[in-house]
């Protein structure tokens, strides 16, 4: 184990580079054996929505799902070269992925091998969401100081959080369980979850190193030791979404899948959680936030106006298509649009 020979607090950067080497090296060895593997047990593919944009239907169609593997694999393989073991905050997020993974692999067998877009029902999804949540919230409330064990901090202002009391478990349940929603409604197009998650979890690896190092002071009132070791599972799953993102990249040679994009959502509101940034969450990650606010409007507006829709199709990165807009404009522009507000969160470290 690197661990072994890298036990300062100091050498967490250099843990973190390893973490993100080692995973990014596996996911470009082994992508290829996985994509094929994924194609000999898909004969079929991923079943394409009958209502979605009919491109997808003939230029999706075949495509395996699954990719997800690939990043929980390496993740987790790194992570567990790389980390501190004895740190509480790892093992949660480890059983956080797997956890959300295996809910998104039932899924995605399921929709597989019977052909259809609809395998496990929302409620039975949200159950083992909200559980697991439960579960993570109150582990890494236990591990948190306890004076602000329960707080919820603003963005921009460092010393200024609200105490929410026993509110703030319920709260921090809804953060991972709608960060886990808002992913896996955004990966609906070649490389869009993917990119938009590498820029994520970069935000949120600084910001664990920044509120759980010895720099901690010059950075925030909130110090939470155990969240520096974070920093190396965040580049864990960056480098495992940038070797997927090479076969995931138009035109995709596989999707993600529930399986991913589950369980990398979920991870991402774990570690705001673990961070007590929670807000900053939703500002970083704006574009899973619109992705989901769409659904919503359009939800809501089609029952009231008895069967009219706000958008030309939902999520919204399907109106652009709609619109005319080529899959890897949309992508792209997502993109930059993500990046710009991963720049906004990082301007509160100032």
């Amino acid at each position: 184990m690197l661990y072994a020979l890298l036990t300062s607090a100091d050498t967490i950067i250099l843990r973190t580079l390893a973490a993100f080497f080692i995973s990014l090296g596996l996911s470009l060895s082994f992508g290829n054996k996985l994509i094929d593997f994924l194609h000999h047990h898909q004969s079929k593919g991923q079943p394409i929505r009958e209502d979605g944009p009919q491109s997808h239907l003939l230029t999706k169609k075949g495509t395996p799902t699954m990719g997800g593997l690939l990043i929980l694999g390496t993740t987790i393989v790194a992570t567990l070269l790389c980390a501190n073991l004895q740190n509480p905050f790892i093992w949660i997020c480890l059983l956080v992925l797997l956890t959300y993974g295996t809910t998104g692999f039932i899924d995605d067998y399921v929709k597989v091998t019977k052909q259809t877009s609809n395998a496990m029902t929302a409620k039975m999804k949200l159950v083992l969401q909200f559980t697991t949540a439960l579960i993570a919230v109150g582990v890494i409330s236990y591990a948190t100081p306890e004076g602000y064990r329960y707080s919820l901090t603003i963005p921009y202002f460092k010393d200024l959080a609200v105490n929410l009391c026993w509110f703030y478990i319920p709260f921090a349940m809804i953060v991972i369980a709608g960060a886990s929603n808002a992913v896996n409604l955004t990966d609906g197009l070649d490389g869009l979850a993917s990119g938009l998650l590498i820029l994520s979890f970069l935000v949120f690896m600084i910001f664990a190193y920044t509120c759980g190092t010895s720099i901690a002071p010059e950075f925030t009132s909130f110090i939470i030791p155990a969240a520096g070791e974070i920093s190396v599972l965040c580049s864990a799953v960056i480098g495992g979404c940038l070797g997927f993102l090479w076969f995931n990249a138009p035109k995709a040679k596989v999707f993600m899948g529930d399986t991913g994009s589950l369980s990398l959502g979920a991870l991402l509101g774990t570690i705001a959680v673990m961070t007590k940034h929670e807000i900053l969450l939703a500002i970083v990650g704006g574009v899973f936030v619109i992705e989901t606010v769409s659904v919503m409007i359009q939800v809501t507006y089609f029952k009231r106006t008895g069967g009219k829709r706000f958008f030309k199709m939902a999520p919204i990165h399907h109106h652009f298509e709609q619109l005319g807009w080529p899959e890897t404009t949309v992508t792209i522009r997502f993109w930059i649009i993500g990046f710009i507000l991963a720049v906004i969160g990082l301007c509160s470290l100032l």
